[in-house]
């Protein structure tokens, strides 16, 4: 069975995965999930004419296509059974949907570009079947092809941050709304110029949910503080959590505590040491390895158990001997993974059965020590403000650059290294996302105090680096974001950067380079509409690029 995507920045031969995922997910996942949007769009058919009739929309639908759209994004779900389900799920509740409408007098046979509000099946066969024609390559029109996915992309990635912020008890139906009407926007005979504003648009709800989502973590955990992070071990075995899902982190710490099981984090779940309130716990005792895509050699040598809260999953090798012992939460999944049921009646997870599995492990093979900093979200530098503007107005600062967003396993990613290594002593980088294990446990030293490497935390913080740059405009008195002495460049992977960038462009931040290529779905057409607009680049090199950074 053949697929097509090009959703993440992997992309084989930056064009699309025509046979299997570079990410590693089969043709027969890619496809169900092609399917699983397909229906979404008939399901947000329905929630957006029930809302204009006046009819608020149930909160489980909602979450159903919020969770549905996490699922899809890259490295998150490798599981074809759990597609099957939710495509049947996802069935039933269309049609329950599309029931009701008609009893509100809607219109249920809508003129559409496709059959999602009709179309039905219990069979997996038949499932498989449709899934091969209702992928991306069905928008003929290449700009048109383009603008819808980038739609897609960026409501792809706000699910995540809203799903994060819905955990905690915060929901925002707007945002829901958004979500639903931009997949039947995908649906429909919108001009270039119709879908360019529903992308811009997109942006702006980006903005929305990233602060929803930062008022959720804030009021809950508190603001997080400069922190110095062990990246060493003890004794104990332990759990390695990794994603982003800091309800998942706060289940699993009261679980655990006095078990005689240590907490480590990996990946994107590293700030989760910023927060105070998970502070209180005396085994929840750092961070272990690097970035997402080492995890095959991190896993290994952790001898512990494994929690996925969230993407992102590598596939183990066929040698790998930790597979028996990765668990799966939330939107995340693989087969052979053990899944670990949603919360249910706002109870908390059940992580006992992860518990007492650690318990048999051995403790975690020590791979470096020492500590790294972070901490650097929006409040903790605006209560460092007043030393932050007196280094720019002295010239201790001559610049900020913002390296915020994803890492991933290509060789030409050894560019964010190289560039911070090279950057002028006078320079500070913002960072936020996984991209900061290129350059984080470098010896880059700081700037009066100030650390060269001010870390906001996880990919939705850059949210936080948005703040801070909205921040010194008020407090240079500028006119314009784009006078501040702040460079942009940004490493993307998947969807969540897709989010983050249209929200910085929604802010009115220009001249942001993308590397380490542009994305495979924006056309030609596109690419120049956001060169023109919005002075998108690519990078080239590190050398390069930094003369060009520093005379601006």
């Amino acid at each position: 069975m053949n697929m097509f995507c090009y959703q993440c920045q992997e992309t084989a031969h930056n064009t699309g995965c025509t046979v299997k995922g570079v990410c590693g997910k089969t043709s027969e996942v890619a496809n169900l999930q092609d399917l699983l949007m397909f229906l979404l769009k008939g399901i947000s058919y329905s929630t957006v004419e029930l809302r204009k009739a006046g009819v608020e929309i149930p909160a489980y639908t909602n979450r159903f296509v919020m969770e549905s759209l996490f699922m899809t994004i890259t490295n998150a779900n490798f599981d074809k059974e759990r597609f099957v389900i939710r495509a049947r799920e996802a069935i039933n509740l269309r049609d329950e949907l599309l029931l009701e409408l008609k009893s509100k007098g809607g219109n249920t046979t809508p003129n559409l570009d496709c059959d999602c509000i009709t179309w039905t099946t219990e069979s997996v066969k038949e499932m498989e079947v449709k899934a091969g024609n209702v992928g991306i390559l069905e928008t003929k029109n290449e700009d048109i092809r383009s603008l819808r996915e980038l739609l897609i992309y960026g409501i792809k990635g706000m699910a995540a941050y809203a799903e994060h912020a819905s955990n905690l008890g915060y929901e925002d139906d707007d945002i829901h709304a958004f979500m639903q009407e931009a997949l039947v926007a995908t649906t429909q005979e919108l001009s270039g110029d119709q879908l360019t504003a529903l992308v811009l648009k997109c942006g702006e709800y980006g903005v929305k949910t990233m602060a929803l989502l930062d008022k959720a973590n804030t009021s809950t955990y508190g603001n997080p503080e400069i922190t110095k992070v062990n990246i060493g071990v003890r004794n104990n075995p332990g759990i390695l959590i990794s994603g982003h899902d800091l309800r998942d982190m706060q289940d699993l710490l009261e679980q655990t505590e006095g078990t005689g099981v240590d907490v480590y984090t990996h990946s994107e779940m590293l700030p989760a040491h910023y927060y105070p309130a998970f502070k209180k716990y005396s085994h929840f005792v750092g961070n272990y390895g690097s970035a997402w895509w080492r995890q095959n050699e991190d896993f290994e040598s952790f001898n512990g158990v494994i929690l996925f809260t969230t993407n992102c999953i590598v596939p183990p090798r066929s040698t790998s001997t930790y597979a028996d012992k990765v668990y799966t939460s939330g939107a995340s999944g693989f087969t052979g993974f053990q899944h670990i049921e949603d919360r249910k009646d706002g109870q908390p997870k059940d992580f006992s059965k992860l518990i007492e599995h650690a318990k048999q492990c051995k403790a975690p093979t020590e791979i470096e020590s020492g500590e790294i900093i972070g901490g650097f979200a929006h409040a903790q530098v605006f209560a460092l403000a007043d030393k932050v503007v007196d280094a720019v107005k002295t010239g201790a600062i001559r610049k900020f650059f913002v390296m915020a967003g994803c890492d991933g396993r290509m060789k030409g990613r050894n560019y964010y290294t190289e560039f911070a290594e090279n950057l002028p002593k006078d320079t500070v980088i913002l960072t936020a996302g996984c991209a900061k294990y290129r350059y984080n446990k470098l010896p880059l030293g700081d700037i009066g105090g100030i650390p060269r490497v001010l870390d906001a935390g996880q990919c939705n913080d850059s949210y936080s680096l948005a703040l801070i740059a909205l921040k010194l405009k008020e407090v240079f008195e500028l006119n314009d974001i784009n006078e501040l002495p702040i460079a942009y460049n940004i490493a993307w992977y998947e969807q969540k950067a897709v989010i983050v960038l249209l929200a910085l462009l929604s802010l009115g931040v220009k001249n942001i380079h993308l590397g380490p290529t542009l994305p495979a779905f924006l056309s030609p057409n596109v690419a120049k509409v956001l060169v023109d607009n919005f002075g998108i680049g690519s990078i080239t090199t590190p050398d390069e690029d930094m003369k060009m950074f520093l005379a601006s």
